[in-house]
C-alpha cells in the first residue's frame, strides 16, 4: 500500500514562510494536492517535473503563436499549468530531500527559457498579425524585466545575507528572538495590512516576477489586452523593484553605523563579563583529610 504524507505535513514541510500572492492563492492549493499524489513515487524527481513544466511551456508558446482567441486562452491555461508543475518540483525536493545544486540551476535556466519562448510566440505573433512594432518593443521589455527581476533579487538577497552574517559575527552570541504573538494586531492602516498579508503567508512585495509573468502570459491573452496588460504589469514591477533597490541602498548606508554599534556593544559586554569574573571569589582549597 502506498504511504502518502498528509496535506498538513506537506504544507508544513514544503510551503515557504512568505510567497507571492498568486502562488499562495492560486497555485499552492492545487500543487500541494498533486504533490501528495506523486511524492511516493521516487522516480518522479524535481528535474523530471522541471522538464515537464518546460514541455507545457512549449505547448503554451505553440498556442500563443496561432493568435486566434481560443488558442490564446489555451496558451494561458497551459502556462498556468506549467507554473503549477514548476512549483511542484521545489515541493518534491523539500519533501523527499531530493534537491540538488544542479537542480536549482536547471530549474532557473529552464524557467527563463520557458518565459522567453512564450514571449517570442505571444508578441511575435501579435506583430505578425498587426504589423505594429510596439509588440517587438514589448518583447524586448518583457524579456529584460523578467531577467532583471530574478538576477536583481538574487544579488540583493546575497548582499542582505552578507550584512546579516557580518552583524551577527560582530554582535557575538545573542539571545533567542522573542516569538511574536499572532493575536496582537498592529496599529495603523499600513501595519494592519502588512500583518494581514503576512498572517496568510503573502509577502508585501505584491508585484514580483511571478505576478508579472502571470499578468503577461495569462491575464493579457485571456482578456485580449496583451499590450496594455504587459505595460501596466511592467510599470508596477519596475516601481516595486526600484522601491526595493531604494531600501537596499538605505540599508547599505546604515550598515557601517550598525557594525560600529555592534562592535561597541560586544566590547562593552566582554568588559562587563571580564569584571564579573574578576569579582567572583576564588574557591577555597582545603587539605585532604586522612581516613
Amino acid at each position: 500500500m502506498v504511504q502518502r504524507s498528509s496535506l498538513q505535513e506537506i504544507r508544513e514541510q514544503t510551503y515557504k514562510p512568505r510567497d507571492a500572492w498568486w502562488t499562495v492563492l492560486l497555485v499552492d492549493p492545487v500543487a500541494s494536492r498533486l504533490v501528495r499524489l506523486v511524492s511516493p513515487y521516487r522516480w518522479i524527481t524535481p528535474n523530471l517535473l522541471t522538464s515537464l513544466a518546460t514541455l507545457l511551456g512549449l505547448g503554451a508558446a505553440a498556442c500563443f503563436s496561432l493568435q486566434e482567441r481560443w488558442w490564446l486562452a489555451a496558451g494561458a491555461l497551459l502556462f498556468h499549468v506549467s507554473f503549477v508543475v514548476d512549483c511542484m518540483d521545489g515541493k518534491i525536493a523539500r519533501l523527499n530531500g531530493t534537491g540538488s545544486v544542479f537542480g536549482a540551476w536547471f530549474d532557473f535556466m529552464f524557467d527563463r527559457l520557458r518565459v522567453f519562448l512564450c514571449a517570442v510566440a505571444l508578441f511575435g505573433g501579435q506583430y505578425a498579425r498587426t504589423g505594429s512594432k510596439a509588440y517587438l518593443w514589448a518583447l524586448i521589455v518583457v524579456t529584460f524585466l523578467d531577467l532583471f527581476r530574478y538576477v536583481n533579487s538574487h544579488q540583493m538577497g546575497r548582499i542582505r545575507q552578507t550584512m546579516r552574517e557580518q552583524l551577527a559575527e560582530a554582535r557575538g552570541p545573542a539571545p533567542a528572538p522573542a516569538v511574536e504573538d499572532p493575536t496582537v494586531v498592529p496599529h495603523g492602516p499600513r501595519a494592519r495590512l502588512r500583518h494581514m498579508l503576512q498572517s496568510r503567508r503573502i509577502r508585501t512585495h505584491l508585484i514580483s516576477g511571478i505576478e508579472f509573468e502571470m499578468a503577461v502570459f495569462i491575464i493579457g491573452p485571456l482578456t485580449g489586452w496583451v499590450l496594455q496588460t504587459s505595460a501596466v504589469a511592467g510599470a508596477l514591477l519596475l516601481a516595486f523593484e526600484l522601491w526595493l533597490i531604494l531600501r537596499l541602498w538605505q540599508a547599505t548606508r546604515a550598515f557601517p553605523v550598525a557594525m560600529a554599534k555592534a562592535h561597541a556593544s560586544a566590547a562593552v559586554a566582554a568588559a562587563s563579563a571580564a569584571r564579573q569574573r574578576s569579582q567572583e571569589p576564588e574557591p577555597e582549597l582545603t587539605a585532604p583529610t586522612r581516613q
